[in-house]
């Protein structure tokens, strides 16, 4: 882990994943012919996204082998938005309204993270 990921996961940012890498973990998860288009991962949890859904783990216990995977079918949000780093707020920000959720799913993305290259993946699949 370098330098930049191990801060973001201090402050609680994602950081950027390898979608080649994380495609072993997931292969499992996957359907037939669906593909990892990006992924991230905060301390022991991840966001993956790929080319019909959003799939995010969420890694419970101290040996952390019990895992919760949420998928969410791009079908499902109704829209999103986000909010890109500043001067010296160097984090960037996503939320995720998912119908039947009264509260949208948030992320913090760390420095180095394209957020507008995130929204354009992610406006792809919804528009």
């Amino acid at each position: 882990m370098c330098i930049r990921d191990r801060l973001n996961a201090i402050m609680g940012n994602a950081s950027d994943i390898d979608p080649e890498v994380i495609k072993r973990e997931y292969a499992d998860l996957l359907c037939d012919g669906e593909q990892i288009e990006q992924a991230f991962s905060i301390i022991r949890d991840k966001w993956v996204f790929t080319d019909r859904r959003l799939i995010i783990q969420n890694t419970q216990g101290v040996t952390g082998r019990k895992r919760e995977y949420h998928s969410i079918p791009y079908r499902s949000i109704e829209h999103f938005s986000v909010e890109t780093s500043g001067t010296f707020d160097l984090d960037c920000e996503m939320k995720i309204w998912v119908r039947g959720l009264e509260e949208p799913l948030e992320q913090n993305f760390g420095k180095g993270i394209d957020i507008k290259q995130l929204q354009k993946m992610l406006a792809r699949h919804l528009l």
